[in-house]
């Protein structure tokens, strides 16, 4: 099999980026990563060379491209059956993804409100009701998925669906977003894996500085 390569932006903002990362390491899925950075509103020029759109991510796998970080599951969903990268059940398979579409479509205010930063000290931030709705949204998905799945992760083991969700952990933590019991517990879980740690501490590392996402 062709080597995977994975096209990413800084790990300290691209959340769009974080999702497959995420989902590749903790999945123990063999790839190899490049790092395009951005420290520009507008991303990277350099973007074009791999990118049909100018956005991250993207996933190469020999001659073919996926770009959508939604996609480029369904795309590993298809190469690594046995990961189970979606649930197997059918039901259960139909439910992390229309959730996860619903992260891919929604939360627009949470979004634009809150980026993903995995330097920032953690400090409540006064936000919209837009967003608050959001967070509540949120909240109520994941306490559904736990107390249907018994936990740890929303569909029992890890699947692409707490990789879509995984950006939102940081945005909940470094803001100060949700009080709810079960989603700091599952937020705890989710911070306790090998694979956050690792973004984490390199996303913390980088020296880029994006001013528009620094709230």
């Amino acid at each position: 099999m062709s080597e995977l390569v994975l096209y990413i932006g800084n790990k300290n903002y691209s959340s769009w980026s974080f999702r497959p990362w995420f989902a590749l390491r903790a999945l123990e899925i063999e790839f190899t990563e490049k790092l395009v950075p951005f420290d520009m509103a507008a991303g990277n020029p350099a973007f074009a060379e791999f990118s049909p759109t100018n956005k991250v991510p993207v996933l190469e796998h020999g001659h073919l491209r996926v770009w959508e970080s939604l996609a480029i599951m369904e795309y590993l969903n298809d190469l690594f059956y046995t990961k189970h990268v979606w649930p197997h059940e059918h039901d259960n398979r139909a439910h992390a993804r229309a959730i996860s579409c619903e992260m891919l479509s929604g939360f627009s205010a949470l979004q634009s409100e809150c980026p993903m930063n995995m330097r920032r000290e953690p400090a409540p931030l006064d936000v919209s009701e837009a967003a608050k709705r959001d967070v509540r949204r949120i909240e109520d998905i994941w306490r559904e998925c736990l107390e249907r799945h018994g936990g740890p992760f929303l569909f029992g083991q890890l699947t692409a669906a707490d990789a879509m969700f995984a950006p939102v952990v940081n945005r909940f933590d470094i803001y100060r977003l949700s009080e709810d019991p079960a989603a700091l517990s599952y937020m705890d879980h989710i911070k306790s894996l090998p694979a956050w740690k690792e973004w984490e501490a390199a996303g913390r590392a980088e020296s880029w500085i994006v001013e528009e996402d620094e709230v």
